[in-house]
């Protein structure tokens, strides 16, 4: 039975991803799953340049915690076992200590929201990690 990592790394959540393992749960592949909520650096982004830091890790934390909050109802309703936490910093580093440490056998990740450049720069940041296979669903 895998263990699954969906991680949240934006406020659009990770709905699709959520799905996915319960529909693998249910085809009795998955025996957990485990949300890693990505917390990026504000710091480095350009809003940077308009709001404080801290505001701008206020809203990023309010975003997430509504994605978590989705992602989490969609497991409950189905009865799949989860855990959450969270993590800071890039989202690859975080993604990959995450799987590392043993967490997760298999790495789901929501991109159905992002455009196509976006996606394949994703694709091509994910696929560096070797210890885990990565599903990026679209």
């Amino acid at each position: 039975m895998l263990k699954i990592l969906i991680p949240i790394f934006d406020r659009r959540g990770a709905a699709e991803a959520a799905r996915h393992s319960v529909f693998l749960f249910s085809e009795h592949c998955v025996s957990e799953v485990e949300i890693l909520e990505v917390l990026e650096d504000v710091a480095i982004e350009r809003t940077s340049a308009f709001w404080s830091e801290e505001e701008l890790r206020e809203q990023s934390q309010r975003h997430l915690s509504r994605a978590l909050s989705e992602t989490c109802a969609i497991l409950d309703n189905a009865g799949v076992p989860y855990t959450s936490h969270y993590m800071c910093g890039p989202f690859v580093r975080s993604v990959s200590r995450c799987v590392e440490s043993g967490h997760a056998d298999m790495v789901v990740v929501d991109a159905s929201h992002l455009g196509m450049l976006r996606k394949l720069g994703m694709i091509m940041k994910v696929w560096r990690l070797r210890a885990a296979p990565v599903t990026l669903l679209h």
